[in-house]
């Protein structure tokens, strides 16, 4: 199966791209890293248990067993995106994963400079605003160089 893009990627291989996206988005926000026996328990108060093979091949879209709507919807419900989230064989990313997403990159980068200005205590506002402009300048260099490469 192909996309509009000329991707070769298979529904199985879309949806384990979903799931591990929502596992990550999960860490990111805060949490522990999510255990299998979290999402089992409340795939059972849901009337879909899950086993953990079947999660693992779901996830390295190994399986055509993920095939369950009900399931599926489940899944989603459990990790609050829409419950057609994983259910839609498109590639898109719906705009509540998509603002996650935005909000992971803020919350990175908040992380980063919180991390620095305690580690950068004592520097004077001069030198700070210089470091700032040397990894402004680094970002945007970077970010022309990616550019430069997907193009090739």
């Amino acid at each position: 199966m192909t996309d509009d893009d000329g991707s070769s990627e298979t529904p199985q291989i879309r949806l384990a791209r979903k799931l591990n996206l929502l596992l990550d988005l999960y860490e990111a926000e805060g949490s522990e890293a999510l255990t299998y026996p979290e999402i089992n328990r409340h795939m059972i108060k849901r009337g879909t248990p899950l086993s953990r093979s079947r999660w693992a091949y779901m996830r390295s879209g190994d399986s055509s067993l993920a095939t369950d709507p009900v399931l599926l919807r489940n899944l989603a419900e459990f990790f609050g995106v829409d419950r057609h989230y994983l259910l839609d064989d498109v590639g898109e990313i719906p705009k509540l994963v998509e603002a996650q997403l935005e909000l992971l990159r803020a919350l990175r980068e908040s992380r980063v400079r919180n991390f620095a200005a305690r580690q950068l205590q004592g520097i004077s506002p001069e030198t700070l605003m210089k470091l700032r402009q040397v990894i402004d300048e680094r970002q945007r260099a970077q970010g022309a160089d990616d550019a430069g490469s997907n193009q090739s």
